[in-house]
């Protein structure tokens, strides 16, 4: 099992958990809206067709080599109109920043997220670099250039 350092920022409840697996082989950890003072009470309204950043109050420590992928919670994308907009995102190892989560509401009202809500899963992961070299041709395969749903629906 590899670490992971948290740093807890200034706006971070410590009455929250950190990001912890549900169940003991869930493959991703659940992160929480930790939301500023002058907001806590009332939520974070995200307004229809808007995307916001959630605040988690929390930074990282990321292990060289690994990344780690914010994706939706299957609950909330089913139960609500929210979206993980960029999921899944990528937070890359040399990023010391606070996590935020990219939201976006696809629907018609707007979605009050409360303080402590789990927004997102997240999920370590080993990075492969590459090396991009230019060629002047490709090996062929049966399905050469075809895509975006040339291999049919059914």
């Amino acid at each position: 099992m590899e670490t992971v350092k948290v740093l807890t920022l200034e706006h971070f409840d410590s009455e929250l958990p950190l990001p912890a697996y549900a169940t003991a082989e869930a493959a991703g950890a659940d992160i929480r809206a930790s939301l500023p003072l002058d907001i806590r009470s009332q939520g974070m309204v995200i307004g229809p067709g808007e995307r916001v950043l959630v605040p988690t109050g929390l930074a990282m420590e990321i292990p060289k080599g690994f990344e780690i992928q914010v994706r939706p919670r299957s609950g909330l994308s089913l139960k609500t109109d929210l979206l993980v907009v960029n999921s899944p995102g990528t937070i890359d190892s040399d990023y010391r920043g606070e996590v935020k989560i990219i939201i976006g509401n696809f629907g018609k009202s707007a979605f009050t997220v409360e303080h402590g809500e789990r927004m997102a899963q997240l999920v370590l992961a080993p990075v492969i670099q590459a090396s991009f070299i230019v060629e002047g041709d490709l090996s062929q395969t049966e399905r050469g250039s075809g895509g975006f749903g040339s291999t049919g629906t059914k």
